[in-house]
């Protein structure tokens, strides 16, 4: 007889042990007479569900409390992968849900978990998984809502969430949950690793190996060792962080829950102490709808600017006001936020110093930056929070307590930081040269409008004035592999501004941080601009100009850019205004152009994406936050019907 193949059948006589019964949960349900006859049969069915995994069926009656998370990965208890998450900011998360769901039990309470795992925007960045990015915001927030209501005996939810687009999706989801109380709790943050690059810097390896500027063993030692620790997001002000940020702002998150170091005990903590302040506002009857209001919106917006973070955020907090009902801001509201308030952390990347966002944890973190925020007037004080305290009773706390005064003294222990470094006050942020984050353009490339993240534009490149004035030829390129390629071959020049067209929402819009990172760290890249339709990772620096509108795949002026075009740049840093400008054209001229020959459909983007960028169109597009507007998809559609009859 031939030896059993392994893959059709095992050798392994044990696997036939088997059994077709066996004596299932001891204990009995701790039903009443009235209480069975009043009971639908899904309620019934999932008390026995409950036992068959192994509760104690005399603590069914407990209130029951959901925690989800974006989990990826499996760890050994030892904390050891048996199989690799997608990222570091998922790979902890676990950790968190089990402090949440120990809690819970804790005070009688029966907690249930679930997962919808996120993509990491690193790990895609410059491939065609890029183009699943943003669309998969919007479908993990339909599925979290789903998995909601899917448990119909919840009495409220915890969300835990750490990265680019599985956090945003994640405040979508508790957001569009109004009617129950919900806690977000986030992932943190990786720690700094000792004499090594940073998880933004080590992104541009590639690009600076293919010039001369590193070795090789340069490339492989700082690759493998940038993450210094196992869990958490990365450790700059990226999309990752600024969401922490916002999420805390909005009151969703307890005071200083935002950018905790990962797998440290401080981390767990928080987790236990959010998911007792879950219970509490379930007692208190209050729910997400008394948290999440335009006051809140409007604290959110102003922690974006003075963290100067990430320009995604500018379709994130729009999509989350959408989710509960409220209006979404608008590029004018952008506007006049940034106006107002001044940047006060100094992080990477935006400097002077770069520090890293554990640093700005130690320093104080949100709440230290809202007491500087309260003092210029520019917060809602009375807006609710999840510890159940206005923003203004927090802040009272916090300004006293224990906890602000020993993270800020480990901070100056550990690194030999004084934490008023990181964290300033408005006069001592512009006697430094801090900027405000972002300033809207227009002009006749972007009649639309179009963003830069003003804050992160090298110092040596903006006049005494606070003006960021360039003139340049363009350099056309239809794919961010081209533009990525030239930069490696050192065919773009200082003095170039390079155009990317094609890659805004009609294609799922990815983000280009393998061209913007590159500008930043080769040399002579902070001399040269970029000007897309697409969209930046949110530790992109230098004058990277994006979100410009229309696109090019709607015709819009971008589009009809051509090689050796002279360009005009101009960004008033102080005054947030500015414009991107097609030098000696008028508007009527431009629109006379067709559009580039070289622009061409790229066949990678799935049909999935295709479906969600003519969903988000239907519904405002990137201004209005890439969201579905059902009400408005249906009212198309209907009309659409119509012509056909």
């Amino acid at each position: 007889m031939s030896a059993a193949d392994p893959i059709l059948d095992s050798s392994n006589d044990a696997i036939f042990t088997l059994r077709t019964t066996a004596p299932g949960p001891s204990g009995r349900l701790p039903l009443g007479a009235e209480q069975l006859r009043a009971m639908s049969s899904g309620e019934l069915f999932g008390w026995t569900q409950n036992a068959g995994m192994g509760w104690d069926p005399a603590k069914l009656l407990g209130k029951q409390f959901l925690i989800l998370s974006t989990q990826g990965g499996l760890r050994a208890p030892d904390g050891t992968p048996i199989a690799l998450g997608y990222h570091t900011g998922h790979w902890e998360v676990g950790l968190l849900m089990e402090e949440a769901a120990r809690a819970f039990a804790s005070q009688g309470a029966v907690p249930f978990a679930g997962y919808v795992s996120d993509p990491c925007d690193g790990r895609t960045n410059g491939t065609a998984g890029m183009l699943d990015s943003l669309p998969y915001r919007n479908d993990a927030a339909v599925v979290f809502r789903r998995l909601i209501r899917s448990l119909p005996t919840r009495r409220g939810v915890v969300g835990v969430a750490t990265c680019d687009k599985g956090l945003p999706a994640m405040l979508m989801a508790l957001a569009g949950t109004p009617d129950l109380p919900t806690v977000l709790v986030p992932g943190g943050v990786t720690l700094l690793a000792e004499e090594a690059e940073d998880t933004a810097k080590v992104q541009t390896l590639a690009a600076r190996f293919a010039r001369g500027e590193v070795t090789l063993d340069h490339a492989a030692e700082m690759g493998c060792r940038a993450c210094g620790s196992p869990g958490g997001g990365c450790q700059f002000m990226g999309t990752a962080a600024t969401t922490q940020v916002v999420a805390e702002a909005l009151g969703l998150a307890l005071p200083h829950a935002a950018l905790s170091p990962s797998g440290a005990d401080i981390w767990r903590d928080m987790a236990r102490r959010s998911a007792l302040a879950l219970m509490g506002l379930e007692l208190a009857g209050r729910t997400t709808r008394d948290i999440l209001t335009e006051k809140s919106v409007h604290n959110a917006m102003v922690l974006h600017a003075a963290v100067g973070g990430s320009t995604n955020l500018v379709l994130h907090i729009p999509a989350i006001a959408h989710a509960i009902g409220l209006p979404r801001p608008s590029v004018d509201d952008w506007s006049r936020i940034n106006r107002q308030v001044p940047r006060l952390v100094d992080s990477l990347p935006n400097g002077p110093r770069h520090f890293a966002t554990v640093q700005v944890f130690m320093a104080g973190g949100v709440p230290e930056v809202m007491l500087h925020l309260r003092d210029l007037g520019l917060l809602e004080l009375d807006a609710l929070t999840v510890s159940g305290r206005t923003l203004g009773e927090n802040l009272e706390w916090w300004e006293g307590s224990e906890r602000r005064a020993r993270l800020r003294e480990k901070l100056t222990q550990l690194d030999g930081i004084d934490p008023n470094d990181v964290i300033m006050s408005g006069e001592q942020a512009k006697s430094r040269g801090l900027t405000s984050t972002v300033t809207f353009l227009g002009g006749n490339l972007a009649p639309e409008g179009a963003l830069v993240k003003s804050t992160a534009i090298s110092p040596t490149r903006i006049n005494e004035a606070g003006f960021y004035d360039h003139e340049g030829p363009a350099r056309v390129f239809c794919s961010e592999a081209a533009a990525i390629e030239a930069i490696k071959a050192g065919q773009v020049q200082p003095g170039d501004i390079m155009v990317l067209i094609g890659i805004g929402p009609g294609s799922g819009m990815p983000e280009t941080y393998q061209v913007t990172s590159a500008l930043k760290h080769v040399k002579g890249g902070d001399q040269i601009a970029l000007v897309t339709d697409g969209r930046f990772s949110g530790v992109s620096t230098g004058a990277c100009i994006g979100h410009v509108s229309p696109e090019a795949w709607a015709g819009g002026p971008i589009g009809k850019v051509r090689d050796g075009d002279r360009l005009h740049l101009r960004v008033d840093t102080r005054g947030l205004v500015g414009t991107v400008d097609l030098v000696g054209a008028t508007e009527p001229e431009i629109a006379a152009r067709p559009i580039n020959p070289e622009l061409k459909p790229d066949p990678r983007v799935p049909a999935d994406t295709r479906l969600w960028a003519a969903l988000q169109s239907a519904s405002g597009g990137s201004w209005g936050g890439c969201v579905y507007d059902v009400d408005r998809i249906t009212e198309l559609m209907a009309k659409g019907r119509e012509t056909e009859l």
